[in-house]
């Protein structure tokens, strides 16, 4: 069983990794520990759509990796924040388009690409990583460069 704790503030770094086999309510467990993170980093302004994004990838895992095995890394980066799912599946992601609209079946790709900067996939030896990065938007009153 995985239990989801709350890091204390001098735990958070640069980054979070945890290996575990999820399950059909794991996702709601990793929201919370992402929320802390992007909270302690000051990436508020991400959660939406860095939750969104991490939980439709974590779905996927329970729907077609057997075993339901997967690592996530959460990565402060510089100028955002980059997710990262890895399995040992070798099935690439689909993102299906077009088709019946009443299909509920690959659509949660799409709402990654709708919802973050970035999105891709890198085959392993053995499985892949599917990754999303969000970047942080400048705050308000910030100078801008032309």
């Amino acid at each position: 069983m995985n239990h989801a704790t709350h890091p204390s503030p001098g735990d958070i770094e640069a980054g979070y990794r945890m290996g575990f086999t999820v399950g059909e309510h794991s996702a709601r467990h990793m929201r919370r520990i992402l929320r802390t993170y992007l909270i302690r980093w000051g990436l508020a302004e991400l959660t939406d759509a860095a939750e969104l994004a991490m939980t439709e990838l974590v779905a996927n895992v329970v729907r077609h990796v057997p075993g339901r095995r997967c690592t996530v890394l959460f990565l402060r980066q510089p100028d955002g924040l980059r997710v990262e799912v890895s399995d040992a599946s070798e099935r690439p992601p689909l993102a299906v388009g077009g088709g019946d609209e009443l299909d509920e079946g690959g659509r949660g790709l799409l709402l990654v690409e709708a919802v973050t900067d970035r999105w891709g996939a890198v085959p392993l030896a053995d499985g892949k990583t599917v990754w999303f990065e969000c970047d942080a938007k400048p705050p308000r009153g910030a100078a801008s460069s032309m």
